[in-house]
């Protein structure tokens, strides 16, 4: 008895008929080319400026469609919806990263002028135009950032470590949801709170650098709380009646067993705290105040931070104006800059002191 095997045609697969890889590829630019061409003769005609964002968005929709259009007729309706689906998803991530790259583009267009050796080793002390530079406020921002992180980690980790292993009932509800609360306050409340508790003791305008990180820690808190609740959750109970079972203590179990384990998640949790409050103005603008003198001292006078200094420098323009934008520019772009560097940090911590799982 013999078989007779069918060959498969081409542009098929046993599960169906196929459209050509490249297919895709030549959809969209053909899209993208007659949007452009029909954008830049509207321009022409009317005389106006092209639209790019506007040609762009009309090529992705005449991509999809043509594309699902296709592949309907071709290869049936589940590929035409999964490709239109792949194609959505694809239009939505490159439309997010729009505004990502617009923003880095201009921040480093407009902050490199700046970008020189007096703006990282001097201050603002004595300059009232072109010149000086900004280390007073990178001091200050690394100083409030640091102490709030000294305040909210310790707080924040030992809350998350309560609610996961020893929190049960009532007191557990409750303190989960104030961390709820809190999570979604206003920073300006956060700097009112901060500095309103210091002028109980101090006395009202009092401003110092600690109440800026006391500002701060506020935010953080809550942050890493979350953060660090899911890290904890997300170890297996078996570790823990492993540990048990050999006669380890619950304590000894949780510093030894538990916080290793998810020791790079709680890493990232705490560096996404970092960055979420190393960029806020109001509260420090209120609590920290501003200066163009450099202090070192947490605990004496007022202190500057990077994000005030922009602020200042863009609403207090002075003469010449390009200046004090240049400063600001070159400011935001150093505060970015930190921000990226904390992120990579966090992902070296994730990478090196991950627990090894392979043998």
């Amino acid at each position: 008895m013999t078989i007779a095997v069918r060959p498969v045609a081409q542009g098929s697969t046993l599960a169906g008929n196929r459209l050509p890889r490249r297919t895709a590829w030549v959809v969209l630019a053909a899209s993208l080319a007659a949007s452009f061409a029909l954008f830049g003769l509207l321009a022409a005609a009317e005389g106006s400026g092209f639209s790019l964002v506007g040609a762009a968005v009309v090529g992705a929709l005449l991509y999809l469609a043509v594309s699902t259009g296709l592949s309907a007729a071709v290869e049936g309706r589940r590929q035409a919806v999964d490709r239109f689906v792949t194609g959505l998803v694809t239009c939505a991530f490159l439309l997010a990263m729009v505004p990502l790259v617009s923003l880095a583009i201009t921040v480093i267009g407009n902050g490199v002028a700046r970008f020189d050796a007096e703006f990282f080793n001097s201050s603002m002390r004595n300059i009232t135009g072109e010149g000086g530079g900004a280390l007073h406020a990178m001091m200050g921002t690394l100083l409030i950032t640091l102490a709030a992180a000294i305040i909210s980690v310790p707080l924040g980790l030992m809350t998350s470590i309560y609610l996961v292993e020893y929190g049960r009932g009532r007191l557990a509800k409750i303190i989960t949801f104030l961390v709820d609360v809190m999570t979604g306050i206003p920073s300006i409340v956060a700097g009112l709170f901060a500095y309103a508790l210091f002028a109980l003791f101090l006395g009202p305008g009092v401003r110092m650098g600690i109440i800026g990180a006391v500002a701060l820690s506020v935010l953080m808190i809550p942050v890493v709380v979350r953060s660090s609740e899911e890290m904890l959750r997300l170890v297996p109970n078996e570790l823990r009646e492993a540990s048990y079972a050999l006669g380890v203590s619950k304590w000894r179990t949780i510093l030894k067993v538990v916080l290793p384990t998810s020791i790079a998640g709680i890493t990232t949790g705490v560096m996404l705290a970092i960055a979420r409050v190393i960029g806020e103005t109001a509260p420090l603008l209120i609590t920290a105040g501003f200066t163009a003198n450099m202090n070192y001292d947490l605990f004496s006078d007022r202190m500057q931070s990077l994000p005030v200094y922009v602020y200042t420098q863009f609403a207090n323009q002075g003469n010449p104006a390009f200046a004090f934008l240049e400063r600001a520019w070159a400011a935001a772009l150093v505060l970015i800059l930190i921000v990226m560097l904390l992120n990579l940090i966090a992902r070296l911590v994730a990478k090196f002191f991950a627990p090894k799982t392979g043998r």
